[in-house]
């Protein structure tokens, strides 16, 4: 597995920061997903590797975290937040309104490869109810024209 000059220098870097090689996996995870798109089997067994761990131990993480996937997603995550503030504030229909919009369900990726999307419980924006997360940007105090116009962003962004 051949990682990108960029990776090698943040994984070279966070080995500095942490007593262990262990405590690097979760942010080392991170990075890999966002630069492969999932964690495949050889992005898994490189992580296992050159952190002295069982592939066993790597999935492990894997699973207990939401954000990390060892399926595909598109080049766009939506996470729409159905927690109670949300809920309240609309929450489900956005996740209703997204299903319809991009012709998917919940942990599907549309045909383009574009958009995934996503049900969670909570992305910590409970002031700014209802909230989406797209990728690691926030969208707060949403709308269904809101949410559209952050959607229409998006696929702008992919054609540029």
């Amino acid at each position: 597995m051949t990682f990108s000059d960029q990776f090698e220098q943040r994984f070279a870097e966070m080995l500095t920061h942490y007593p262990t090689k262990r405590s690097v996996l979760v942010p080392t995870l991170l990075y890999a997903q966002d630069e492969v798109g999932y964690l495949s089997e050889e992005v898994i067994e490189e992580i296992a590797q050159r952190l002295d761990l069982t592939e066993l131990e790597v999935r492990n993480v894997i699973s207990y975290y939401s954000m990390l996937t060892t399926k595909p997603r598109g080049k766009y995550n939506v996470q729409v937040c159905t927690n109670i503030a949300c809920l309240l504030r609309g929450g489900e229909e956005l996740l209703e309104h997204c299903e319809t919009k991009l012709g998917i369900g919940h942990k599907g990726t549309t045909a383009d490869g574009l958009f995934s999307l996503e049900e969670v419980e909570c992305i910590g924006a409970c002031s700014w109810a209802p909230a989406a997360q797209v990728n690691y940007d926030f969208h707060e105090n949403l709308t269904v024209d809101k949410l559209d116009r952050v959607l229409d962003e998006y696929k702008k962004r992919a054609t540029q």
